[in-house]
């Protein structure tokens, strides 16, 4: 880059490189790539890594990132939360609490997820197991009716997105009922056939979402559009056009 284009990298050049290193599994080389910057790394370049510990289950090594994190940005509830993910999906709920513990002494809370979808020029929202909507039963009759469709496919709900200790039977309910999926099936009962769905999300799609997603417009013959904190995803087919890269 600086031999042959001229270009002297910066921070977020490094951090790009820490992210494509940790999402391809390459931990240990990410982690040797920050430890011979020429300067000190940020909270994008630890937050890349943290981001890879999460996707590779990789606990001690984002235990060590987190604690990097908590020091730089103390107040960014965003880490507290990637770290207790990472928890919760190893299954232990005693550092889950941990790291919640630490969040409510520092004042922290947890941005609760929610979805938007505009329909006939009128707004609609939904959080997580949202019953409030006036057609609510119309809403799950649908989610109920996917359920059944997707499994045929091979669909299991990936319950290591369920960040609570709680029965898999439990889980897998909690799974289905994710706002964004809310949103969608308003849509699909709320809209022509032919119309493409468009969703916002306030925070990132988890994976059992994004997987159930993909089926679900390969099921219906439409084209599904969430636009989650990270970046766009374009449903169609049962691909994303982000190419499960998120």
């Amino acid at each position: 880059m600086s031999r042959e284009y001229h270009i002297t990298p910066k921070v977020g050049h490094y951090s790009c490189m820490v992210d494509l290193l940790g999402r391809a599994g390459c931990l240990d080389e990410a982690r040797e790539f920050i430890d011979n910057m020429p300067f000190e790394p940020n909270a994008d370049v630890w937050g890349a890594l943290l981001g890879a510990c999460r996707i590779h289950s990789n606990i001690e090594l984002g235990k060590f990132v987190a604690e990097r994190l908590f020091e730089l940005q103390p107040e960014n509830p965003g880490f507290y939360v990637v770290m207790s993910n990472i928890y919760a999906a190893a299954g232990r709920w005693d550092d889950v609490e941990k790291v919640r513990t630490l969040m409510k002494d520092r004042g922290l809370k947890r941005r609760p997820g929610c979805s938007w979808i505009e329909v006939k020029d009128k707004v609609h929202a939904f959080n997580v197991g949202d019953k409030s909507h006036p057609q609510s039963e119309e809403i799950y009759a649908m989610l109920d009716h996917l359920a059944g469709q997707m499994k045929k496919f091979g669909y299991v709900p990936d319950k290591n997105f369920v960040l609570h200790d709680v029965e898999d039977e439990e889980k897998e309910h909690i799974l289905c009922y994710h706002s964004e999926k809310l949103a969608i099936a308003f849509g699909l009962i709320s809209t022509s056939p032919s119309t493409p769905i468009r969703i916002i999300k306030n925070l990132r799609v988890c994976g059992d979402c994004h997987s159930a997603t993909k089926l679900i417009s390969m099921i219906v013959e439409r084209q599904i559009v969430v636009r989650d904190a990270n970046r766009f995803h374009h449903f169609k087919n049962g691909l994303c056009s982000c190419g499960d890269y998120w």
